[in-house]
């Protein structure tokens, strides 16, 4: 069996049988070039998940920064950070085959060298696979808002996943978080501005303009251009 060339379906099939606790998955057609794209560069860019600490200084053959991105959907932020900061390292975390091999074919694309892949649950990655106090920064732009509030238990930005994300990033570092929903901002905001372990570089309740490291996209742009509101709210680790 040609393990490479199964990956993406077996990737698919496994998560459907785990509990997936930071996502609901709804798979999305892959397409064969994206397919393709874990035959030919999930060796290169893709991390399987062990259940066991990763030592990233091997995994990149060298020392810097690392970043953690968590959902990053089709891949395209992600790979203009990778290509944009050199001097940091990636992790990107997503479960939906279609994004990850988009994601790969465009790393390779841009012969992307500071960034790795997981298809996995991120809350599992997070517990099992990242040191304590070694991330620089955890960004997450767009989680799923769950905008129903009986489905606000689901959304992603919860006290105990927030406490996790506080003991993998090291004192210092930045927590990014960013959404186009208002009521989600609003949340975010009760949940972290009430941790002790952060501190709201905006004041209580505060946002800060986009960053010149998050792109917008072009679904944000037509957002925008309709009056939609998009808010960045940027915590630092005490």
């Amino acid at each position: 069996m040609n393990h490479n060339a199964d990956i993406a379906d077996t990737h698919c099939e496994d998560l459907k049988k785990r509990r997936i606790r930071s996502y609901v998955l709804r798979q999305g057609r892959v397409t064969q070039a994206q397919k393709r794209a874990f035959t030919d560069h999930w060796p290169r860019y893709g991390i399987e998940y062990s259940g066991e600490t990763k030592n990233f200084d091997t995994i990149f053959g060298r020392t810097a920064e690392l970043v953690l991105e968590i959902g990053f959907g089709n891949g395209e932020q992600m790979q203009f950070a990778a290509s944009h900061e050199p001097e940091r390292d990636f992790i990107g975390v997503e479960v939906h085959g279609p994004g990850v091999g988009r994601l790969l074919n465009g790393l390779a694309d841009d012969n992307v060298k500071n960034a790795r892949v997981y298809q996995h649950d991120a809350v599992e990655v997070l517990k099992n696979e990242i040191p304590d106090a070694s991330l620089s920064q955890v960004r997450i732009y767009f989680p799923d808002p769950w905008h129903k509030k009986r489905h606000h238990k689901r959304r992603m930005i919860q006290g105990d996943f927030v406490q996790l994300l506080c003991r993998k990033i090291k004192s210092g570092g930045l927590l990014h978080l960013a959404t186009d929903w208002e009521n989600y901002a609003e949340h975010m905001w009760d949940v972290c501005d009430a941790e002790p372990m952060l501190e709201n570089q905006n004041g209580a309740r505060g946002f800060a303009a986009r960053p010149e490291w998050r792109r917008q996209t072009h679904f944000e742009t037509r957002g925008l251009k309709l009056g939609h509101g998009v808010w960045d709210l940027l915590y630092t680790r005490r």
